[in-house]
């Protein structure tokens, strides 16, 4: 493999406690703001309110020595290869997190319900596209 992952900025939110913060966005994850490196502005320039948006992040606090886990920490449930969970830890913590944009401010951009840690390295945005037909 070639190059490496860049951080292209950071979230800011109120979420601070790994333990404590919603596992899903729709599980009272709060509003939180992406703020962009200044030097990639213009990628984000036909962003607008109302889009939605897949935001990578890098989770940062994650264990990347873990290959398998009781699936949400519950261990009544069967021990789980991470690559059938979303648990955060494992071998490269890479967050997908669907959001909507409410406000662009510049390199600011406040988005809905995101379920990441105050601090977390961003490494992408890309839109949410239509899904296809199935069959096509």
């Amino acid at each position: 493999m070639t190059g490496e992952l860049r951080v292209i900025g950071t979230v800011r939110s109120t979420l601070t406690d790994r333990a404590a913060a919603p596992r899903q966005a729709d599980e009272g994850a709060p509003d939180a703001w992406i703020v962009l490196d200044d030097d990639v502005a213009p990628a984000a320039a036909d962003l607008r309110a109302g889009d939605e948006l897949v935001v990578v992040t890098w989770l940062h606090e994650a264990d990347r020595d873990v290959l398998v886990t009781h699936p949400r920490d519950d261990t009544t449930r069967p021990p789980t290869g991470v690559f059938s969970t979303r648990s955060p830890d494992r071998p490269n913590p890479l967050g997908l997190h669907t959001t909507r944009v409410l406000e662009v401010d510049g390199v600011r951009l406040h988005v809905d319900a995101l379920e990441a840690l105050d601090g977390t390295p961003v490494v992408d945005l890309k839109p949410v596209l239509p899904r296809r037909p199935q069959g096509r």
